[in-house]
C-alpha cells in the first residue's frame, strides 16, 4: 500500500471517529498527533524506497592500500566490473580487459576488477603481488580493488547487488567462476552479465551501444 493511500485510510477513520468525539479535548489531539507521526515514520520510507531503487553508484568499495572507491565518481559512464585472478585458465582475459580499457575508455568506458581468491584459490598472492602479476604480465593500467568474495555470507555488497540484478544461468544468483563480468549503464543499473567462457572482446557492441 502506498504512503498516500494509507493515509488517506487512517484520515477518513480518524475523521469517523472525530464525529463520535470531542475534538477539543487534548487527549484526542495527543492521540491523532502520535498516529500520523507513526504514518510518516512507518511508511513514507517504505514508498520513497519504492521509488528509488538503489544503483551501483551508491556503493562504495575497497581499493588498495585500505582507500575506498566511490562508485558514484562513475556516473554517466558505463561500466564493466569484473571478478578476477591470476592463476585461472581464464587469466588471459586480462589481455582483452585492458584493450576494451583502451580502446573504449577514452569515449567513457571504466573497467574495474575485483580480486576474488573463492574458484580453486586462483589468486591467493596480496595486493602489491596481484598488481605486480597483472603489470608486468599483461601491463594492466585499468583500476583493480581490493581482494573480495563475490559469493557467500561475506560476499561484497557490491555483488551482492550485481547479482540480485542480473541472474545467471537458469535463473540462478551465484558466481560460478573467476571473470564473470557485469555491464552497468551510465545511470548505474545492471544491464548485461557475461558467463567467463564469453571473451571481453565479444561484449564490444553491447558496451558501444551505451557509450
Amino acid at each position: 500500500m502506498s504512503f498516500e493511500c494509507a493515509r488517506f485510510l487512517v484520515a477518513n477513520r480518524l475523521a469517523r471517529f472525530g464525529n463520535q468525539s470531542k475534538r477539543h479535548h487534548a487527549p484526542w489531539r495527543a492521540a491523532r498527533s502520535a498516529l500520523a507521526f507513526l504514518i510518516e515514520r512507518d511508511l513514507k520510507p517504505k514508498a520513497i524506497e519504492e521509488s528509488n531503487p538503489m544503483s551501483v553508484h551508491d556503493f562504495k568499495v575497497k581499493a588498495p592500500g585500505g582507500k575506498e572507491q566511490d562508485l558514484a565518481e562513475f556516473k554517466g559512464r558505463p561500466m564493466l566490473i569484473v571478478n578476477t585472478a591470476s592463476k585461472c585458465g581464464f587469466t588471459p582475459q586480462y589481455e582483452g580487459l585492458e584493450k576494451l580499457h583502451r580502446d573504449l575508455g577514452p569515449k567513457g568506458l571504466a573497467v574495474i576488477g575485483f580480486p576474488c581468491n573463492q574458484f580453486g584459490a586462483q589468486e591467493p598472492g596480496d595486493e602489491e603481488e596481484i598488481k605486480n602479476f597483472c603489470s608486468l604480465t599483461y601491463d594492466v593500467t585499468f583500476p583493480l580493488m581490493a581482494k573480495v568474495d563475490v559469493n557467500g555470507a561475506d560476499a561484497d555488497p557490491l555483488f551482492k547487488h550485481l547479482k540480485s540484478e542480473k541472474k545467471g544461468l537458469l535463473g540462478t544468483q551465484g558466481i560460478k567462476w573467476n571473470f564473470t563480468k557485469f555491464l552497468v549503464d551510465k545511470d548505474g543499473k545492471v544491464v548485461g552479465r557475461y558467463g567467463p567462457t564469453e571473451k571481453p572482446e565479444t561484449i564490444i557492441k553491447d558496451i558501444e551501444k551505451l557509450l
